[in-house]
């Protein structure tokens, strides 16, 4: 009687941990992307919703998105890529202009007597705006914060944000605050 040979199994443990390296290679995986923000503390539950004083229209910065994608700043259509320039002018307001936001005189440590904008930035999209065109804007918002952040922390220490120490980074977000509000979705404008 003949024997069957017999199929050698040892280097199957080998293919199968090479094919296992190539899959986990060659595959791309999905990666969520999203927004870091650090949500405001709740108020205290005795605080009435109607003892904010209301803010001037001077100091509201409005960027609006329509269901069409359409950007839309201070009541004229805009492109993306011009936002994070007219982002920064609000912010820090060079020439005193008198339609952008008021600043208050404030003693900061590390920075001394310092003009702190008034400006809030407030964002609103449509129900049918698009998740990256949303982000896009975001985007050039926090960028346009981060860079004004940047100029002054140059100015006053020599040294980009990031390279600051956590006192100084303080003074700097205390000098240039990131106040971008962003309102419920509503419908702005139907599609076409």
């Amino acid at each position: 009687m003949r024997k069957t040979p017999e199929i050698p199994s040892a280097s199957m443990a080998d293919i199968a941990f090479m094919l296992l390296i190539f899959f986990i290679t060659a595959t791309s995986m999905d990666v969520d992307s999203g927004l870091e923000r650090v949500l405001p503390q709740m108020p205290p539950e005795n605080q009435e919703q109607d003892d904010t004083p209301p803010i001037k229209e001077r100091n509201v910065f409005s960027v609006l998105l329509d269901a069409n994608n359409r950007l839309m700043v201070e009541g004229e259509l805009m492109r993306v890529e011009y936002l994070r320039e007219k982002t920064k002018e609000f912010l820090t307001n060079p020439n005193n202009i008198e339609s952008l936001p008021e600043t208050k005189t404030t003693e900061i440590p590390l920075l001394g007597s310092f003009e702190v904008t008034k400006g809030v930035i407030s964002l609103r999209n449509d129900h049918g705006t698009q998740y990256g065109m949303y982000i896009n804007v975001q985007n050039e918002l926090v960028a346009a914060v981060n860079e004004v952040r940047n100029e002054l922390s140059t100015r006053k220490f020599g040294k980009r944000y990031d390279d600051l120490t956590s006192e100084q980074k303080e003074a700097i977000r205390d000098a240039i605050p990131s106040r971008i509000s962003e309102a419920e979705p509503k419908t702005i404008g139907g599609k076409k």
